[in-house]
């Protein structure tokens, strides 16, 4: 009994100091930028087990594992051409810093899409992503939402983006947009309307400025005046009132502050009357300020409307030209077609001709050859057969010349004893030279190299 004991505790220190190598052999830890990802027989049935800030056993057999690195990674996007809502394309370059999240759900996207997947690619992937949701973006907003309101267009780029990249694992880390240009100029065209828009606006508050601060001085000057005026009236009745008193008799007294009392009103006469002409002379400056503010904006707007009108004008000159281009190559196309088919009806007409004609000469041929084969192959015979065949054509073309012929009147001198030695009278000897003139018919084979057959007669001999 006690050495099976002692077997058995060996036996349970064997199996216990193996199971302590082989769990610290197989230990794997996770680096603060990386994630350990444990494949294989996992738990849950996953397809992976993510660990980050950790470790886990990786048990032989069953088990492998791999790292994701979480280090950031930076796209440069030249999105160019991209259709804005008012169908303008815009260029809006940009740069985008993506990484691999550490979310769990996030992550495990990224164990089962980027495992494996070498940096290249998966910055090839998030590219293809940012690029459509950029477009998409752009395509959502006018130029004016993208260009005055950054902050908008780069929190809905940034939201419409992350939630793509959170698909494969990713995260949007930043995004910046370099500038945004269009090949129109629409964008600089704002920019310069802006401007002009806020010149003018201080061209406005500086005249109204200026109109309120002279208004305010000469407010001022007139209570100062008007002070002084009242000052000096006192101090001067004082003065008459001290210098009445000083006075014995009443009459004299009496008199005395009659003329401080007129002295008095003809000096604030005075003052109401140079009161009224600066009033004046400030409602005039003022108007004037004000004049000069509105014709500067008037002339502003007219500036405007005429760089509008100039480039409306531009614009029609443009589709005017481009019209009359489109109709010239359309009717030199017509042109160019009714040519060509014309041209290939006469080419259509003169290969029938030639067809025909080669038709004609072929069956002509092999007539002839068959009429050569059936003259024993004399040639000669052939021809002889030939010009029998052409006999009565040609007689008939001898009578046609004599009945065409055009004789208005014949005149015979004939005393009607006939001629000497038993010859016919005149009016028979002019017909039947008139017939002996036409040319005998084996005289025309003759000339043709064709000796007629002797059943046509023969040539007298003289």
């Amino acid at each position: 009994m006690a050495e099976l004991f002692v077997i058995g505790i060996g036996l349970f220190l064997f199996v216990l100091l193996g199971t302590i190598y082989v769990a610290t052999q197989r230990y794997k830890l996770a680096p603060s930028d990386q994630i350990l990802v444990v494949y294989g027989n996992v738990k849950n049935k996953q397809s992976a087990e993510c660990i980050h800030g950790g470790g886990k056993i990786v048990w032989p057999l069953i088990q492998h594992y791999a790292y994701l690195s979480l280090r950031p990674m930076t796209l440069n996007i030249p999105l160019k051409h991209a259709l804005s809502k008012q169908n303008i394309r815009i260029n809006v370059p940009s740069s985008f810093t993506i990484g691999i999240s550490t979310e769990p759900s996030i992550m495990q996207n990224a164990a089962t899409r980027l495992l494996g997947l070498p940096q290249s690619d998966i910055e090839k992937l998030a590219e293809d992503i940012i690029f459509g949701q950029l477009r998409l973006t752009v395509a959502s907003l006018t130029i004016e939402q993208v260009n005055q309101d950054r902050d908008s267009f780069l929190r809905i780029v940034f939201t419409n983006v992350d939630t793509e990249l959170h698909k494969l694992g990713l995260y949007l880390i930043n995004v910046n947009v370099v500038d945004i240009t269009d090949e129109r100029q629409y964008i600089e065209s704002i920019g310069t309307k802006a401007a002009e828009t806020a010149v003018n606006e201080a061209l406005v508050e500086t005249a109204i400025a200026r109109s309120t601060g002279e208004l305010g001085q000469a407010k001022a000057d007139r209570e100062r005046e008007v002070g002084v005026a009242q000052n000096s009236a006192e101090s001067e009745k004082g003065q008459k009132e001290a210098e009445v008193n000083r006075r014995v008799f009443v009459m004299q007294q009496e008199a005395m502050g009659k003329q401080g009392e007129n002295v008095a009103a003809a000096e604030i006469a005075d003052f109401e009357a140079d009161l009224i002409v600066k009033q004046a002379d400030a409602r005039k400056r003022a108007e004037v300020a004000q004049r000069n503010a509105q014709k500067d904006i008037e002339s502003a707007q007219y500036e405007l409307e005429g760089e509008r009108l100039r480039a409306l004008e531009v614009v029609r000159e443009e589709v005017s030209k481009k019209t009359v281009e489109i109709a010239a190559e359309a009717e030199a196309e017509r042109q160019r077609r009714i040519a060509r088919g014309q041209a290939d009806a006469t080419l259509a007409r003169y290969q029938a001709e030639a067809e025909g004609t080669r038709a004609v000469l072929e069956a002509k041929a092999v007539g002839y050859q068959k009429l050569v084969a059936s003259a024993g192959g004399d040639a000669k015979a052939a021809a002889t057969l030939l010009m029998v065949e052409k006999m009565e054509e040609l007689v008939a073309r001898q009578t046609e010349a004599i009945s065409n012929l055009k004789i208005d009147k014949i005149t015979v001198w004939d005393s009607g004893n006939g001629g000497a030695n038993g010859e016919g009278g005149s009016t028979s000897n002019f017909i039947s030279s008139l017939m002996q003139s036409l040319p005998p018919v084996h005289d025309v084979a003759k000339m043709a190299g064709v000796e007629l057959p002797e059943y046509l007669g023969r040539v007298k001999e003289d």
